[in-house]
């Protein structure tokens, strides 16, 4: 029996079967999970596309998480399939060009705003979405990169992403009375599509794998994906609010 068997999975964020959010799709499926994925704008038909590779039965809804409409469609459409929804993943980011690169000071605020709304409140609106389905307890999982320090060329989105940690704590203290549970996953550096869109990306490259007591596979999306399915699970019951490191060890190291 596997971790998810019986469960019903939204999954947001694939676009090509080299994302981090297709992997985790395809290991909850493996896991036994039945799956309905999530796309926006020009991204939806390529959403749709990269689903036929998890089987038949697998839906693609739209879900723009800047559009209020959109929350409660997606929630109207989930309830015509489903009588409940017991996890949700967020794989949601996107900073406007301005937000990365060598320029910290130059971004302003309406790019700002823009990569705060899509990367950090977007967990949110997901909570928005899906809590009235959740009424047997659940789980919000979300991608995450560990924002502890400051890093070169990720610049704002590493501000979103210290909103997005905020905001999970957050929803953790606010639905953990009603069983449901909130954690990220600090993920490191993977080579897929999103990941090609930040500047000198390379250099997270350069020296993960030989700074990782456990190495690190960049071409590996596998381990992420795992904890991922783990914390969707029943498997975590008392975990919430967390940030597992799923990097080889590399957040525990110094130079």
């Amino acid at each position: 029996m596997g971790l998810l068997e019986g469960k019903h999975i939204v999954v947001t964020g694939v676009l090509t079967d080299a994302s981090l959010a297709f992997a985790v799709a395809r290991v909850a499926q493996a896991e036994g999970a039945a799956l309905i994925l999530t796309g926006a704008g020009r991204g939806l038909s390529l959403t749709t596309r990269t689903a036929r590779k998890l089987g038949a039965g697998v839906d693609v809804l739209e879900l723009d998480v800047t559009v209020p409409e959109h929350i409660a469609g997606v929630r109207e459409a989930v309830a015509e399939r489903w009588d409940r929804v017991d996890g949700v993943m967020h794989a949601i980011a996107y900073g406007p060009p301005a937000t990365l690169g060598d320029d910290f000071l130059g971004a302003q605020w309406d790019d700002v705003a823009v990569a705060v709304q899509v990367s950090a409140y977007s967990l949110k609106a997901l909570a928005d979405a899906f809590l009235p389905l959740m009424d047997r307890g659940g789980a919000f999982v979300g991608l995450d990169f560990d924002n502890r320090v400051a890093w070169p060329a990720y610049n704002w989105m590493g501000v979103a992403k210290s909103a997005l940690q905020s905001v999970s704590r957050y929803l953790a203290k606010e639905l953990g009375p009603r069983g449901i549970r909130s954690n990220l996953v600090a993920a490191g550096p993977v080579r897929t599509m999103a990941a090609k869109s930040i500047p000198g990306f390379s250099k997270f490259e350069d020296i993960w794998d030989e700074r990782a007591p456990l190495g690190w596979q960049i071409n590996d999306p596998e381990p992420v994906a795992k904890a991922c399915v783990a914390l969707l699970s029943d498997w975590f019951p008392a975990t919430t609010g967390e940030i597992v490191h799923v990097d080889g060890g590399f957040h525990a190291v110094g130079a």
